[in-house]
């Protein structure tokens, strides 16, 4: 399975980033790749005058390309973060679209609540490009800042089982 990870988070030291790589490991993907989400504003006068962004257009190639997506999202104020939303506003401008029918699975970390909204925000995103998203609920994992061991491994054996079935089911996905 060739994955795309992509993080709504930009930080260096993203929990989210740590827990895409942390579901690559445990899921046994070894041909992933992460998105940039490093891309400008949507804003349909520059797409008038140049069309699609040269990072977007990256961004595209590397959707279109992979047998399924995974995204890991934190929380800003009840929300995806603006990265998140701005880089799917800009895939919904390239034709044809490149993320109908590809397979998803979301996972989120963060404070008390582990990005329960923000997952559940980003599944209402989602809808209009049509993809599978993977059955079964996705992966929260609270208090992401305890979550990793100084590795970066989830410390808690139980989330990463979830997480391990999420990413088998996200591969049997591809597979039908």
């Amino acid at each position: 399975m060739k994955l795309l990870a992509i993080s709504g988070a930009l930080r260096t030291g993203s929990r989210n980033t740590a827990l895409l790589r942390e579901a690559i490991r445990l899921g046994g993907v070894n041909d992933a790749e992460f998105a940039d989400l490093r891309l400008p504003l949507y804003d349909g006068d520059l797409e008038d005058r140049v069309g699609l962004p040269a990072e977007v257009k990256v961004l595209c190639d590397q959707i279109r390309a992979a047998d399924a997506l995974l995204f890991s999202t934190p929380e800003y104020n009840k929300m995806i973060p603006g990265v998140l939303k701005n880089a799917l506003d800009w895939a919904s401008r390239e034709k044809p679209q490149p993320l109908t029918g590809k397979p998803v699975a979301i996972v989120s970390t963060g404070g008390r609540s582990g990005g329960e909204v923000a997952q559940f925000t980003l599944r209402h995103a989602l809808t209009s490009f049509n993809v599978d998203l993977v059955g079964g609920s996705g992966v929260i994992v609270p208090f992401g800042g305890k979550a990793f061991d100084a590795e970066d491994r989830l410390a808690d054996p139980v989330v990463a089982e979830s997480v391990t079935a999420l990413m088998k089911r996200l591969r049997d996905s591809v597979r039908r």
